[in-house]
């Protein structure tokens, strides 16, 4: 009898924790046991490890074979541990033999992580996380390295640090571990271009709207826009994207892992993710969740944009629960067996129209909609959904030729000036300004005299909350970055009271 020992990951919301799967291998009643807080999925590799095995010309042993996924008390679910499951019997029965290995009853394998689910044929199949796991393998080891599926090997290897090997089956695996011959290391790919996006030139006669635009994209703020149908809401958001830096090689990662927990394995780039869920989404959607939480569209949109198209449309319970992941970046999900966060730090941006038929406040059509039902439509939205909301802003139906008027300035042009302010922000306070809070917002949002008595008249007026105030400092600061100016003047304040009229101001 043997004990082989094998380390391999589970994947715990966003993170990989490291997982030991002993195999021991005795005398006894042909029995084939798997431990460790497996879920139905881990439990069916029994029936794949051992036609795996046999299709490779091995046998499972007549004895009793025992299976820990240790620790114990953290849930194991999919079929990530056959690889290194089968590798364990192999080795704890004698069939495969390492070289240099001292001690022939524990065989203990520490410089390597084996993750990869087996087909009857032997083959490895995709699995899911393969850059999550990849990202916690080399945060914990610099240089280790990680035998993954040649199927999502390449994503995996984006990651610095690490060394990737890419097995098509159980025999490269076993090939690679006799030294007759080894697996090939995969190497990063080139960097990823920047997908085409639309240009703001494409933007006519809303010189308000595309000035909130860039006043969102300069500081990071959240914007609601509400108007008329095809008033130019839609177009607006889907320029956001074209406006803002690139992200970092870490964000660009973690993007990219998050796309991979929700089943969507793509390549890491720079490009800022976009994300419009539909109105009939769940909450489970949005936020994430599910018996095995996975991230939700707040997540998948993290260092980007999340678009909320039609907001008083949404369930009132998926519009409550962006509160939290508004003010801290991150979503919590409690479940009976297991808790888990999944980042969140996504830069919302919503429209809707001003009543249910939309034309309420036009100057040329009629609305028919009762004031009942105008007010029942708006009150969708809650006083303290709409305090988390940074930029509030009323669009109107262009007037003049404005079809055969010169488009404004392109995204380029733009994405320079956002570039620069957000240069500023960084180096003065290590954020963008949406992100102040405490004391770096009272030193580097200070008003002048004149600003913060105008400030001080606003709030009496609208009775607005410490939230309120605090995001209209956060908007101001932004305003002032823009013109390159380093103290917070009244102008700064008026413009950013513009950008916030008040809910019956929509």
């Amino acid at each position: 009898m043997s004990l082989a020992i094998l380390l391999s990951r589970a994947i715990y919301g966003f993170q990989a924790q490291p997982v030991r799967v002993e195999v021991h291998v005795g005398s006894g009643l042909p029995t084939f046991l798997i431990v460790g807080l497996p879920d139905a999925g881990v439990r069916e590799s029994r029936e794949r490890v051992r036609s795996a095995l046999q299709s490779c010309g091995f046998a499972l042993p007549p004895g009793r074979v025992t299976v820990n996924l240790a620790p114990a008390d953290l849930p194991k679910d999919s079929g990530r541990y056959d690889l290194a499951i089968a590798l364990g019997i192999l080795l704890a029965s004698g069939q495969v033999q390492i070289p240099g290995q001292r001690n022939p009853f524990v065989l203990e394998i520490t410089d390597r992580v084996f993750v990869g689910e087996l087909s009857l044929s032997g083959k490895l199949r995709p699995i899911k996380g393969a850059l999550a796991i990849a990202m916690a393998v080399a945060s914990e080891s610099a240089g280790a390295r990680l035998i993954l599926p040649a199927s999502c090997a390449a994503v995996a290897a984006q990651v610095p640090d690490i060394l990737v090997q890419a097995a098509g089956s159980l025999m490269d695996v076993v090939e690679d571990l006799e030294g007759r011959a080894p697996i090939a290391q995969v190497q990063p790919e080139g960097g990823q271009a920047i997908p085409s996006v639309p240009c703001l030139s494409d933007v006519h006669g809303q010189e308000a709207g595309r000035r909130a635009l860039e006043v969102a994209a300069s500081g990071g703020h959240s914007m609601l826009m509400c108007g008329p149908p095809g008033v130019g809401k839609s177009m607006l958001a889907q320029r956001l994207p074209g406006l803002l830096p690139p992200l970092s090689t870490a964000q660009s990662l973690e993007v990219a892992a998050l796309q991979g927990l929700a089943g969507q394995d793509i390549a890491p780039t720079p490009f800022p993710p976009f994300r419009a869920p539909h109105h009939t989404a769940s909450t489970a959607a949005i936020i994430g969740g599910g018996g095995w939480p996975r991230p939700g569209e707040v997540s998948l949109a993290h260092h980007g944009v999340l678009f909320l198209d039609e907001m008083p449309e949404f369930h009132r319970p998926v519009l409550e629960s962006l509160r939290e992941p508004l003010e801290a970046g991150v979503v919590s999900i409690a479940r009976a067996r297991l808790s888990c966060t999944f980042p969140a730090r996504f830069q919302l941006i919503a429209a809707m129209n001003p009543c249910p038929c939309g034309w309420a406040g036009h100057t040329r059509k009629i609305c028919r909609c009762p004031p009942d039902r105008v007010e029942a439509y708006r009150r969708r939205l809650s006083g303290p959904l709409l305090d988390r909301i940074d930029l509030h802003v009323s669009l109107v139906a262009p007037k003049g030729d404005w079809l055969n008027a010169a488009g404004g300035e392109a995204s380029d042009v733009v994405r320079a000036r956002v570039l620069a302010c957000r240069q500023r922000q960084v180096a003065r306070q290590g954020c963008v300004n949406a992100l102040l809070d405490g004391p770096m917002l009272r030193n580097h949002a200070a008003l002048d005299e004149r600003g913060a008595l105008l400030l001080k008249e606003a709030t009496e007026r609208w009775a607005w909350s410490a939230r309120v105030v605090h995001r209209l400092l956060r908007t101001a600061r932004t305003l002032a970055d823009m013109e390159g100016a380093e103290s917070v003047g009244a102008l700064h304040v008026a413009e950013a009271l513009q950008f916030r009229p008040g809910w019956e101001g929509l």
